[in-house]
């Protein structure tokens, strides 16, 4: 997730790096470096695009974040997202829906928890056919404001379902006002 329930302010612009660790066995890692580019559309929306980077895996996507509760202390916002992955090895190509909902709240004056609940349809291309598989994460995380341009995150995503792999990730989120 690498955010809050938050949305970009308005006319704002978000960009973000982000080193990940994804562990898809026991005792297996595998690194990637996720980048992100955000637009605040208004109080409310923001659209955001992000790619994830390894050795022999690509995820391109894009998605739009509706903040529906503000402040109530909990702030609450609903993300919607397409991706894709591009893989060089045997296993074809993916395609996936995303949908989140993500929960943050202060806990200090500039530190947030924060809560996700992501789920995404996928399917793959194998051979001549497509096969569908869901991932299911649940991610607590933190956002530390280190000044009114940039932010620190990481969180930890644990795989529910059997195709779902856990995660950590950190990284840093700058403003461009």
């Amino acid at each position: 997730m690498l955010e809050s329930a938050e949305t970009i302010n308005a006319g704002n612009v978000k960009v973000g790096v982000f080193p990940m660790f994804v562990f898809p066995d026991e005792g297996d890692t595998d690194f990637r470096l996720a980048v992100s580019i955000g637009f605040g559309l208004n109080d409310l929306l923001d659209v955001e695009g992000r790619a994830a980077f390894s050795d022999d895996l690509t995820f391109i996507g894009g998605h739009g974040e509706y903040w529906f509760l503000k402040n109530a202390p909990l702030d609450l916002s609903f993300r919607g997202e397409l991706h894709w992955g591009f893989v060089d090895g045997e296993v074809g190509d993916t395609f996936g829906v995303d949908v989140t909902v993500l929960g943050s709240a202060p806990i200090a004056s500039r530190v947030e928890l924060i809560g996700a609940l992501d789920m995404a349809f996928n399917s793959m291309d194998i051979g001549d056919d497509r096969d569908g598989f869901t991932t299911v994460h649940l991610v607590p995380g933190i956002e530390v404001t280190i000044n009114d341009d940039l932010d620190f995150l990481a969180e930890f995503g644990a795989g529910v379902t059997d195709s779902s792999s856990h995660y950590a990730a950190f990284g840093l989120a700058f403003y461009f006002r």
